[in-house]
């Protein structure tokens, strides 16, 4: 069976509740969760690129759970004004000069100035703080696919072990929320967070009969830009999908600030409680 694994953004608690649900799922059914780390595609965008980085690195999904539970030595506290930086992309979601919602692209080409436009901590240092969060910086085997947006342009690009992109540029630019972190230079190029095209960018996991969605939003949460999960999903048929949403206590644990490395423990707990109690029906899926 060919198999593909999704991982979407979600922030810093994503990273911890995603990490989570396939822990729970391990703890079901230990043979499945290996499936689905090895799956012949892993899609990861955002926090889900930090993700699939990690449990395609070799390391223990076990070993990279409970790291997310010592809350010692992680990402410093983010100063995080969402109905601000909501406002910004609101803004950049203005009609056009005949009345006409922008196209897509030209909707994160906008995006993509405003960003270039704003200060933010440099470069340089958060790069550093991706390198101490993954197990290794060589692409794996493993057909990982990371998707980010070309600040200028808007295009996507998806980066592969054969882009000729470190892993690391290539995970800190999928995570590089617009007025948050700073843009990602690749070559003459600058990337921002490939959640920018979509939450999850379910589509890149098209030719797999199998399917698995880690999502880290409420079933039925409108999308912020782009088609939402459910619509890429009911695309890929007649593959078997089945997607992983959070659930009201998964939404308690990131609070109001996803990105704050205080959500870390609660999502991580919360994601493998959804994770065990999934696990039944994605084998019966699967089988």
């Amino acid at each position: 069976m060919n198999y593909a694994l999704v991982l979407g953004g979600g922030g810093v608690a994503g990273v911890a509740w995603e990490l989570g649900v396939l822990q729970g799922i391990a703890d079901k059914d230990r043979d499945l969760a290996a499936r689905l780390i090895g799956a012949g595609r892993v899609v990861g965008t955002s926090a889900g690129s930090a993700v699939a980085a990690q449990i395609t690195s070799g390391t223990p999904l076990d070993v990279l759970y409970e790291a997310q539970l010592d809350q010692d030595g992680f990402d410093v506290e983010v100063e995080f004004d969402g109905p601000a930086m909501v406002a910004g992309w609101a803004a950049a979601m203005e009609p056009t000069a005949d009345g006409t919602p922008p196209e897509p692209i030209e909707f994160r080409r906008r995006i993509g100035a405003m960003v270039l436009a704003m200060p933010t901590t440099a470069e340089a240092a958060r790069l550093k703080e991706h390198e101490a969060h993954l197990p290794t910086t060589e692409w794996p085997d493993t057909d990982l696919v990371i998707p980010a947006v070309d600040a200028g342009s808007g295009e996507l690009a998806a980066f592969r072990r054969d882009s000729g992109v470190r892993l690391l540029d290539a995970v800190a630019a999928s995570c590089a929320v617009p007025g948050v972190w700073p843009p990602v230079t690749i070559g003459d190029r600058r990337y921002i967070d490939g959640g920018i095209r979509s939450v999850a960018n379910v589509d890149l996991a098209a030719g797999a009969d199998h399917v698995l969605v880690v999502t880290p939003q409420r079933p039925g949460t409108p999308p912020l830009f782009g088609p939402s999960v459910a619509e890429q999903a009911a695309a890929l048929a007649p593959a078997k999908v089945l997607v992983i949403s959070a659930d009201d206590a998964s939404a308690q644990a990131f609070g109001i600030n996803p990105l704050s490395p205080a959500t870390r423990a609660p999502s991580a707990r919360a994601g493998r409680a959804v994770g065990r109690a999934q696990a039944a029906e994605l084998a019966a899926l699967f089988a």
